[in-house]
């Protein structure tokens, strides 16, 4: 078996990328209401600040900030996927191997997890969060996207409105500074 090692780093910043098993899905955009309750559930019960986060219909992008003694983001990406599909009517073929582990098997088992090395990093993957919905071509500007944070970050005066400006040229996929 593989074996995965997480960088666990009391009170520091992450950038996550969490995706559906079915990359053909659009249950995070169309039940974008059931996944905000279940964030906000979540972090009632075991806080940690969103600095940046945006929902595409089949993945998300986000940037969290753990409070001062606390590194244990594993609980609560478990807690806040299966308050999720817990809310999601239960109309989706389950493989075995999920059946055998009481999965529902809406999410991929792993996500993809990077610890924020300074501010330089934190700030190229906050814009990076933002950018995506154009990288996949969903639309050709990043405001125009609404569920981002990138309109938080517009009203809190860190991006002008008109950030990135209109892509439309760019071809689709290009190369938006992946994260590493």
């Amino acid at each position: 078996m593989t074996s995965y090692r997480r960088n666990f780093v009391p009170g520091g910043s992450f950038f996550f990328t969490v995706n559906l098993a079915d990359r053909r899905q659009s249950l995070l955009t169309t039940n974008i209401e059931l996944l905000r309750a279940a964030f906000r559930e979540i972090r009632r019960r075991h806080p940690f600040t969103i600095d940046a986060i945006v929902i595409l219909p089949e993945h998300l992008h986000t940037v969290w900030t753990m409070p001062d003694g606390d590194a244990d983001f594993a609980t609560r990406w478990r807690q806040i996927k299966s308050a999720f599909s817990r809310s999601l009517e239960t109309n989706e073929p389950v493989s075995a191997s999920c059946a055998a582990r009481g999965e529902r098997g809406i999410w991929q088992r792993r996500y993809w997890e990077h610890t924020i090395r300074d501010g330089e990093d934190y700030a190229r993957h906050i814009d990076y969060v933002h950018i995506n919905p154009v990288k996949h071509g969903l639309v050709k500007r990043v405001r125009d996207w609404g569920h981002s944070s990138f309109h938080r970050h517009v009203a809190l005066g860190i991006y002008p409105a008109d950030w990135a400006g209109d892509l439309s040229k760019l071809e689709r996929g290009a190369d938006f500074g992946e994260p590493s």
